[in-house]
């Protein structure tokens, strides 16, 4: 069986709560995902040092296996732009786990991808 870790380099508190019943209902029993809650600083120097980009991303999904996985949330941008889509922070870092999931599952964006979004946002609650 695979694990589902939440680990964070910020300070201060953010509820996970929901996050491993999530990975685990999108990725499968046998995936192993350690989800990592960062601050602008390191989203940016990782976006930078892995997909060229100079800005601190919301959301970054790393596949290092068939199995496995990091996905990197930076709170600080989902707590600035929730409310542009309608959600609460918590929500819209809810919605972006699924997100990063649903692409680690080889779904790309268009409609089946956000058909299936809402979908589990509703199984969950988050909508």
């Amino acid at each position: 069986m695979g694990t589902i870790s939440v680990s964070h380099t910020i300070r201060n508190h953010w509820d996970t709560a929901g996050y491993e019943e999530i990975a685990r209902h999108i990725l499968g029993a046998h995936f192993s995902l350690s989800i990592v809650l960062i601050g602008p600083a390191t989203a940016r120097k990782l976006n930078k040092t892995y997909r060229n980009k100079d800005n601190p991303a919301n959301i970054l999904t790393f596949p290092l296996a068939k199995d496995a996985a990091e996905i990197f949330l930076n709170i600080t941008a989902i707590k600035k732009e929730a409310h542009r889509f309608d959600f609460t922070p918590s929500q819209h870092a809810q919605y972006l786990l699924i997100h990063g999931c649903l692409h680690l599952k080889g779904h790309t964006h268009g409609s089946t991808m956000e058909q299936a979004e809402e979908k589990i946002l509703k199984k969950f609650a988050i909508r």
